[in-house]
């Protein structure tokens, strides 16, 4: 895609957009549900906060996704940013904390509705329950989206250079990443089942290991199913790129980074429409990044953007596994993250500045 010379800001319309229509959503639902102007404060606040720790936790998932997109046909990148991101928007804000309730307290997906709007700390309880799962489920399946971009036998650029140039030349190594995985899970399986913390025992650490398994499976079945159906779309339509197969790694990928923000967000509200409204808004502005990355072709201007995020998809990985033995704030779980790209940037410009003025200094010498 030709980089366009689109200001900025125009990128954020639909953003700024929907967060006005949020804001004045969670403004009324706070009237609705107190009756009371500091009530309807409070409220407002809280989806502001949410939005801004959205927001904070995908900086990363913006910069990867356009990594992804920017191989995709036009038609693929159109699908994934409408159908894809209403997708992530609606279905991990509101459908997959429903879903988790239905499967953990055994009832209807009307009955989980109804206990979301009428039973909300009761509704909390059972999520802060499921943490574990989805901490290992989401943990493992990042930590391989973050290993699978550094052990690349074809990966040329380096950031860190000492430590990723020691990774490259492990990386033809067959199974690497999965082995170092596997390790790591059964470090934290065996912590866990260890502690005498009452939460967790041998129960949890089975609950955690089989969890983290699905999460490394899942992973590696739509890496397997992506390469399929894409190479079929290539035998029929000649040169397409980035298919179906791409569109499905991005949603599970979009998933995977969700989790953090869906359970963190119940630690300041357990209203289910909240977190819908603040996350929701959140969402977008994921949306109009990844838009303006792909379009502006930020990510080839600054070479290292794309090491950062990866780096901060690692420590996600480490800080969801750590998480099931001590909580860990979202916001030092956003702030590192975002640092880490702020780190890349600066690093880029730097890079860049430095080869201007090799470029100018090769020039001088020349006419010299």
């Amino acid at each position: 895609m030709t980089p366009t010379t689109q200001s900025t800001l125009s990128y954020f319309k639909w953003a700024f957009i929907v967060t006005v229509v949020g804001l004045l959503l969670g403004g009324y639902l706070g009237w609705e549900m107190t009756g009371t102007v500091s009530g309807t404060a409070t409220i407002f606040f809280i989806c502001a906060v949410l939005a801004v720790l959205e927001i904070s936790l995908s900086f990363d998932n913006a910069i990867v996704n356009a990594n992804k997109l920017k191989d995709m046909t036009p038609e693929w990148q159109h699908r994934f940013l409408t159908w894809g991101i209403l997708i992530a928007v609606f279905g991990m804000r509101i459908v997959f904390p429903l879903l988790i309730v239905v499967i953990a307290a055994n009832v209807g997906p009307w009955t989980a509705m109804v206990m979301a709007a009428t039973e909300p700390d009761r509704y909390a309880q059972i999520m802060h329950d499921a943490h574990l799962p989805i901490a290992a489920f989401g943990g493992t399946f990042l930590m391989m989206v973050g290993l699978s971009f550094f052990f690349d036998h074809e990966k040329d650029v380096h950031w860190v250079r000492w430590f990723e140039e020691k990774i490259a030349t492990y990386s033809s190594i067959k199974g690497i990443e999965i082995a170092f995985v596997l390790i790591i899970m059964l470090i934290f399986t065996r912590i866990i089942s260890n502690s005498t913390n009452p939460d967790l025992g041998p129960e949890a650490a089975n609950v955690f290991f089989t969890s983290a398994i699905w999460g490394l499976l899942t992973f590696l079945l739509v890496e397997v199913l992506g390469g399929i159906l894409d190479r079929s779309q290539q035998m029929l339509e000649g040169a397409a790129k980035g298919g179906f197969g791409a569109f499905l790694y991005l949603e599970v990928l979009d998933a995977s980074f969700s989790f953090d923000g869906v359970i963190g967000a119940f630690a300041l509200t357990s209203n289910l429409f909240i977190i819908a409204i603040g996350l929701g808004i959140g969402a977008m502005y994921v949306r109009s990044m990844t838009i303006m990355l792909v379009e502006k072709g930020t990510l080839a201007e600054y070479r290292y953007l794309e090491h950062g995020a990866f780096y901060a998809i690692l420590i996600l990985a480490v800080i969801m596994y750590t998480q099931s033995l001590v909580h860990i704030p979202e916001v030092i779980t956003g702030l590192g993250g975002a640092t880490l790209i702020g780190i890349a940037l600066w690093s880029s410009i730097r890079y860049n500045r430095q080869e201007k003025a090799r470029e100018a200094g090769a020039a001088h010498g020349a006419k010299v």
